[in-house]
């Protein structure tokens, strides 16, 4: 996405079982067909910050037209939570009402959903490098996302809440460039590395801790927003880096072009198609998401844009 009673380490699939109670996903067939996306049950939606939605209800999603299906925003930030600075969230309250407008009162998208921008080991303020502080630091981070959550749940309506983990490069949201996945920092806050490794189990644990305290401090579900390149650069390509049976969004082949639209996980008239990463496939139960647009570095001028698959959550 800690320790337990018996303070085991999850695999991913263990992870994968605890995801067990069904929760559908509001969305008729018939609202569904009337999406400009496809095949029937796919949305079109936007996240993070604010995409200009023009018009009244039921709202469509901008630029490319069709019905607004959704909008996924940041709940918190590991950073922001451990005192490093008051980081901005990237979530916008106009985006969410409008997606949860079309939601509640249309039977149109999933609503609005929520994800965690997550921290790794390496800014544990408390990292010693096994797996079982690993494991207690994503518990840690998972206490906050339901905090935040219980405290917006009229905001949050999709069931999923995703773990953020990407390499982002810059300080917008956090001191560390790499978010603590592959660097360890002299503190949390410091953004000055003391070491360049962390073993892919350890950061496997991290994920784990987070998905086990959701799960079992709320009705909420666990997914992974990521991508292939960077998945494989910090859990690389053993067990540690298999997802099967845990919800994804992906955000690798991403385009700046609003010119060509997405129709089952691929861009209509191109060769351009989501690219899935940890053992998901296109054809998974667990594929939910894809940022086609504005995520990864590319730039549309709008903001981000995403294609939803309004399964029903299992």
């Amino acid at each position: 996405m800690r320790p337990s009673a018996s303070r085991h380490l999850l695999t991913a699939t263990a992870c994968a079982a605890a995801l067990i109670s069904l929760v559908a996903v509001p969305a008729s067939g018939a609202a569904a067909a009337a999406s400009a996306d496809s095949p029937a049950g796919f949305w079109y939606g936007t996240d993070s910050a604010t995409v200009t939605v023009s018009g009244s209800a039921p709202y469509q999603e901008p630029v490319i037209g069709g019905t607004y299906g959704g909008y996924m925003g940041m709940i918190g930030d590991w950073a922001k939570s451990a005192g490093c600075g008051n980081y901005k969230l990237a979530w916008s309250a106009t985006n969410a009402a409008q997606a949860n407008t079309n939601l509640t009162k249309y039977a149109d998208g999933v609503g609005a959903g929520a994800y965690w921008f997550m921290g790794g080991p390496g800014v544990d303020p408390h990292y010693n490098g096994t797996t079982t502080e690993a494991y207690a630091w994503g518990e840690r981070q998972g206490a906050w996302a339901v905090s935040a959550i219980h405290a917006n749940v009229a905001n949050v309506k999709y069931p999923v809440v995703f773990m953020d983990v990407e390499m982002p490069g810059s300080k917008v949201f956090d001191p560390a460039t790499d978010n603590g996945w592959n660097d360890v920092y002299t503190s949390a806050c410091s953004g000055r590395a003391k070491a360049t490794y962390i073993p892919a189990s350890v950061d496997r644990a991290d994920l784990n801790g987070f998905s086990y305290y959701l799960v079992h401090h709320s009705s909420r579900k666990t997914g992974v927003y990521s991508a292939r390149s960077v998945w494989a650069d910090i859990f690389g390509t053993g067990t540690a880096a298999t997802l099967s049976g845990v919800y994804e969004w992906t955000y690798n082949g991403d385009t700046s072009s609003l010119s060509h639209h997405p129709a089952g996980w691929c861009l209509a008239g191109t060769s351009t198609c989501a690219q899935w990463f940890g053992g998901v496939t296109s054809s998974s139960a667990d594929a939910l998401m894809w940022q086609w647009s504005g995520g990864g570095g590319t730039d549309n001028g709008h903001g981000d844009f995403d294609q939803i698959d309004a399964k029903t959550i299992h």
